[in-house]
């Protein structure tokens, strides 16, 4: 069985492939600004190294934020084109919880959401101690926990972040998870 995971809500953009929950492939990219020239070419690399074809994969596992807005589109978009053209089941997986999957004990895992914001949680070896959330950083950070993970100081653990993930069961129907309003339109708002 062959399995893509994939998350670029974050300055890292991560993908990896697997078979058999065996690593064939792991690449992060740094550039929050240069996921868009990465995700498709690099899942594309991915799958010709290893001499494997899209219609191979089983599961396609996708980060589905929270995180920057353009960034958690990009894999959701990429996750919903590659379950329309292949045989692939499409998984969702909150980005926090893959962020974690890593560390062990309760880990503290953020996104920095300017002004002293944080897309937070607190999970333990996958499992939700403090669900994700939009919050002061201060707030978040008064809870017990072992560990501290940030955007772009993340190793992910593959086996964990499959077995966390759910089946999407209408692809089409699979929506990111922002927390708060995109920019434009508190700018509205306001």
């Amino acid at each position: 069985m062959y399995n893509i995971i994939c998350d670029s809500a974050t300055s890292t953009l991560y993908m990896a492939l697997l078979k058999d929950n065996l690593v064939l492939t792991e690449k992060y990219y740094n550039d929050l600004k240069g996921h868009s020239e990465h995700i498709v070419s690099g899942i594309y690399q991915m799958l010709e190294e290893n001499k494997v074809q899209a219609l191979d994969i089983d599961k396609f596992i996708c980060g589905i934020g929270p995180g920057s807005y353009t960034g958690v589109r990009m894999a959701v978009t990429v996750a919903k084109m590659f379950g329309a053209f292949t045989k692939a089941k499409i998984y969702q997986i909150s980005t926090l919880c893959l962020m974690s999957s890593g560390s062990s004990g309760k880990t503290l895992t953020y996104i920095d959401a300017r002004n002293g914001n944080v897309f937070g949680a607190i999970y333990e070896n996958g499992n939700v101690i403090i669900n994700d959330s939009f919050v002061e950083y201060d707030q978040i950070a008064k809870n017990n926990y072992d560990n501290v993970v940030k955007n772009g100081e993340f190793r992910v653990n593959p086996k964990i972040v499959i077995e966390k993930a759910s089946l999407v069961v209408e692809p089409d129907l699979l929506i990111p998870n922002y927390l708060r309003d995109t920019e434009a339109e508190r700018n509205l708002h306001a």
